[in-house]
């Protein structure tokens, strides 16, 4: 996926704060979440574990994650094909499984006790139920849904389509885009997730990174 070099002046980009990566015997960065403690990436072959402060790999669990990540607070949740694993953090054991409405899924999240899911090319993110993956509600977007997160109420989601990507705030009851925040040039969006500290953890695509990017401060009247 190549990227322009060019950016819209008239939208904010976001500051990379830091790197990781790129991991070894990664084919991409596929998803991304947070447990407080360490940004958990999945890797294609395996879900790591990473140190924010250190940067170091400080678990990997050997699973096939070539889409979105998400935690509840105690499990992982791993999008695997036509299903989502829940996952122990510690062993790395599939606790239960529920499938997902179609096909080209790709960013997951946990908020309000359901998973929202990203569907890549359908261009929309779907709330559902943990215990059976029924659809509780569909929010269309007009962008490629690369990854989902929610951090202080507000529901993100990342894109990546032909040369641009960026980091979209949306009204969660209909869709409407409310805030945008560009990525730097050369740089693209494959997993999203928030620290609830002001940072959002990016996947990087084939980079075989993830980035910490703050978004601008908002100016005041």
């Amino acid at each position: 996926m190549t990227l322009d070099t060019s950016l819209d002046a008239t939208v904010p980009t976001a500051e990379i704060v830091r790197e990781y990566g790129p991991f070894p015997d990664a084919d991409g960065v596929h998803g991304v979440s947070y447990d407080g403690r360490c940004i958990w990436a999945a890797l294609g072959t395996a879900l790591v574990a990473v140190d924010p402060h250190s940067g170091d790999v400080v678990r990997a669990l050997e699973r096939a994650c070539r889409a979105g990540t998400a935690y509840d607070g105690r499990h992982l949740y791993q999008i695997h094909g036509t299903r989502i694993d829940k996952i122990d953090p510690q062993t790395g054991e599939v606790c239960a499984s529920i499938p997902t409405p179609g096909p080209d899924n790709s960013g997951l999240a946990w908020a309000e006790g359901s998973l929202w899911l990203g569907q890549w090319s359908e261009r929309r993110i779907l709330q559902l139920d943990p215990q059976t993956g029924r659809v509780l509600r569909t929010i269309e977007s007009d962008r490629y849904v690369t990854g989902v997160t929610w951090v202080d109420g507000e529901l993100w989601h990342g894109t990546w389509e032909g040369e641009a990507s960026d980091l979209r705030r949306v009204d969660p009851a209909t869709g409407e885009v409310v805030e945008r925040v560009q990525m730097p040039a050369g740089t693209g969006v494959s997993g999203l997730e928030a620290d609830g500290n002001g940072l959002f953890y990016c996947g990087g695509g084939p980079s075989g990174m993830v980035r910490a990017v703050r978004r601008p401060q908002r100016r005041r009247a």
